[in-house]
């Protein structure tokens, strides 16, 4: 039989659940594939695209409401517990124990999934191996970076040798090096035991390495195949353009995407902008649109072919998948009070945690108006630099002002200036958007009509629904809704600790094109992100590794200081740590 020689054969799979208005939506839709055995395969799509209920009920942890599904030749419908045997599932959300170790996490596991005793050390030294985990089996997991126990999770999850292996986005939250790692190995996994693999991601990078691809959105397959057949559905529409001097490639790229019937999508590359036009895309009004910039054609791209397909399918709600921009006089501010200087000034700043020192003499400055990106690894420290920046944590030295106010000897004065939204979701899910949104306008100290005038404009300006109830909103809309409360103050500088994390690309240009916006209006905008393309909207960028300041300045100057001009801000950012991180080493062998 097709399902004995198959790693998952789905045919017309149905599930629906009850939305928030309580009307039943279809989350997974008359679904049919086919997975080869031995294979790497991708699920792909935007939020709520059905990815993760399709895993789920693979796990065998979802009943479908029709249809039928095989996973290793067995019908999980009549026999789920012999299927759950046989596959390892890694969820988004893994469930170490963060007081237990390293190692109590492995033994947990392996008592969970009754691995037999004899065959645990060899196999836990394998795992600590790969992972590189071998010399924290004694740390607390509570105690690990993101990339850290993204890794002691994928052990956990491989304590017994799985005939399937099912993992939901595992690199989400985790910067460049996790990620590398993590695949490597997966890949490893692959070609040593003959793993059969399917990962759900959001980065097109990562579905690009993978052998098959299923390209998903509201519950239905949209389209398959290998990256490179993808790939060319995009063929003939891509092209790159080099801004005039002096404009941001972010200002260009926003005034592409601005314009729906000519460009399918744009986004900031290398200094240049990387577009896709829309297959009847009148010339003139093209060339009208890019200012006489000549544009050229490039290579397509896996990215390209996912938002020409997502394009095409949304198609109808063209208008409701990007916030409309957000006019200059409603985010403004007070800024002129203040003058032309930096708007944040940090000299010397340090940050010890008893013995441990998280941040070690780092000094810049931030313009006023200037989008200013700070990135690193996990545990690098941009974390803690970054909440001393929010007025969040003192500093154990050095000097810090912002927004002209000493935050070392006035916090709540600077605080006052300022907006910050959360990595994760921080408002009151059982409130409304408006409850929410009213409660922070208070909070904000916000009266009257003043406070209701500019609740009503903040959720005109985020495209939000007031009625609907905060926790059930889909991530890219409570990104949306948190970063809307952190604005309704109209604050001097807005600061955003990795916003776009577990966020699909639509979700991101969304994003991106709110805050190019705010830019132009002259906010301060001041953003950690793990997505190294994000630094491409930047003004400046800073690189952090163990509480030191590796790098700094423009996307293209950072490419040149990592000796990578031409390559992906991915390659410049690895270069960078890496280097830096043999010279440390070096230093210590020779001390």
């Amino acid at each position: 039989m097709t399902e004995a020689r198959s790693s998952v054969v789905i045919e017309e799979l149905c599930k629906r659940f009850d939305g928030p208005d309580g009307e039943p939506f279809a989350a997974v839709n008359g679904i049919s594939l086919t997975i080869e055995p031995g294979t790497l395969t991708a699920f792909v799509g935007p939020d709520g695209a059905g990815k993760t209920t399709l895993m789920r009920m693979m796990a065998g942890l979802l009943q479908p409401d029709s249809g039928s599904l095989h996973v290793l030749g067995i019908d999980l419908n009549e026999d789920p517990q012999a299927v759950q045997n046989r596959i390892s599932y890694m969820p988004q959300r893994f469930g170490l124990y963060e007081d237990l170790s390293v190692q109590e996490n492995l033994d947990l596991y392996a008592d969970l999934h009754g691995v037999p005793q004899d065959v645990r050390q060899e196999r836990f030294a394998r795992l600590l191996h790969m992972t590189d985990l071998a010399r924290f089996t004694d740390r607390p997991a509570g105690k690990l970076s993101g990339g850290m126990k993204q890794k002691l999770g994928l052990a956990c999850t491989l304590v017994r040798v799985p005939d399937l292996l099912l993992l939901d986005e595992p690199s989400v939250g985790v910067d460049p090096l996790s990620r590398r790692d993590l695949w490597e190995i997966i890949e490893q996994l692959i070609e040593d035991e003959g793993l059969s693999v399917i990962v759900s991601t959001t980065y097109m990078d990562e579905a690009g390495r993978c052998d098959h691809v299923f390209v998903l959105n509201r519950g239905t397959l949209l389209a398959e195949g290998t990256p490179d057949a993808l790939r060319r559905r995009a063929h003939g529409l891509t092209y790159m353009v080099t801004p005039r001097d002096g404009v941001p490639a972010r200002d260009l790229q926003a005034r592409l995407i601005d314009a729906p019937d000519l460009v399918v999508d744009a986004v900031p590359a290398g200094g240049q902008v990387h577009f896709i036009r829309q297959p009847e895309s009148d010339e003139t009004r093209l060339k009208d649109l890019l200012s006489d910039c000549e544009p050229q054609r490039r290579e397509e791209e896996l990215e390209d072919a996912f938002m020409l397909l997502l394009h095409q399918h949304d198609a109808p709600d063209e208008d409701a998948t990007t916030p409309p921009p957000l006019a200059s006089q409603d985010v403004a501010g007070p800024a002129a009070e203040h003058g032309d200087g930096p708007v944040i000034f940090v000299r010397d700043l340090v940050r010890r945690f008893g013995d441990f020192t998280a941040v070690a003499n780092t000094s810049f400055d931030v313009q006023r108006g200037e989008i200013f990106g700070l990135l690193g690894p996990n545990g690098a420290g941009k974390t803690t630099t970054f909440r001393m920046l929010c007025g969040l944590l003192p500093a154990s030295s050095g000097e810090l002002q912002v927004a002209g106010v000493n935050l070392r000897t006035a916090r709540s004065a600077a605080r006052a200036r300022i907006g910050y939204v959360a990595q994760k979701f921080a408002l009151y899910s059982n409130l409304s958007v408006y409850e929410n949104l009213d409660f922070f306008g208070g909070a904000y100290g916000l009266r009257g009509s003043k406070r209701r005038k500019r609740v009503d404009e903040i959720i005109q300006q985020f495209d939000l629904d007031p009625s609907a109830q905060s926790g059930n909103l889909p991530l890219g809309y409570k990104q949306r809704l948190a970063m809307a409360a952190g604005l309704l103050h109209e604050p001097e500088i807005l600061f955003l600790d990795e916003p776009t994390s577990g966020i699909d690309p639509l979700a991101r240009r969304a994003f991106w094109r709110t805050i190019t916006a705010l830019s132009q209006a002259g906010v301060t905008v001041v953003v950690t992100t793990h997505f190294m393309e994000e630094a491409e909207y930047c003004d400046r960028i800073a690189i952090q590794d163990a509480g030191r300041l590796l790098a700094i300045g423009t996307p293209r100057q950072v490419r040149e200081e990592s000796g990578l001009d031409g390559g992906h801000m991915n390659e410049a950012f690895i270069a960078i740590v890496e280097k830096a991180r043999a010279e440390e080493g070096q230093a210590r062998e020779a001390a």
